[in-house]
């Protein structure tokens, strides 16, 4: 016999599904007008947040495997979204950062969305958001943790 904090549970549940899917396909969308797969848009993302990162800390903060990662790269390089470049504290490592001239068009798709989340959020108490920024921090790193068992396997 299920509790209402059970259906509760339930509920919040189906919903983070139901807003993953529509994250993910808006995410494709995106990708596709920007001639990108999603994957290849996600990384680019990753890349704008977290600066210039080294192909081995793309594929630990990512979670995917470091051959995935590499023939990833090497696609968004080809297509002009990245360069790599040598570390300016260690010459024998190479970054990869975002090509922002390739970038410019791609902002365009979420402005609406970022004006649009950001009205959701001035709805929220201090409290609320901070019991939502928790949660999303939470959840990321259970994803994140999920990913990397999912390429170690």
């Amino acid at each position: 016999m299920s509790t209402a904090r059970d259906d509760l549970i339930a509920q919040v549940m189906a919903a983070g599904r139901a807003m993953s899917t529509a994250a993910v396909m808006h995410h494709a969308a995106v990708a596709e007008h920007l001639g990108l797969s999603a994957v290849e848009e996600k990384t680019l993302e990753l890349l704008q947040r977290t600066g210039p990162l080294t192909a081995g800390e793309l594929a630990r903060r990512s979670g995917l495997a470091p051959n995935t990662t590499t023939y990833l790269l090497d696609r968004l390089a080809q297509k002009g979204f990245v360069r790599r470049a040598k570390h300016p504290d260690d010459g024998r490592k190479v970054l990869v950062e975002v090509n922002e001239h390739h970038m410019v068009g791609g902002a365009r798709f979420f402005v609406e969305f970022a004006r649009q989340t950001e009205q959701l959020l001035a709805g929220y108490t201090d409290e609320q958001l901070r019991t939502i920024l928790d949660f999303s921090l939470r959840i990321t790193e259970i994803n994140h943790e999920a990913t990397a068992r999912l390429a170690a396997d």
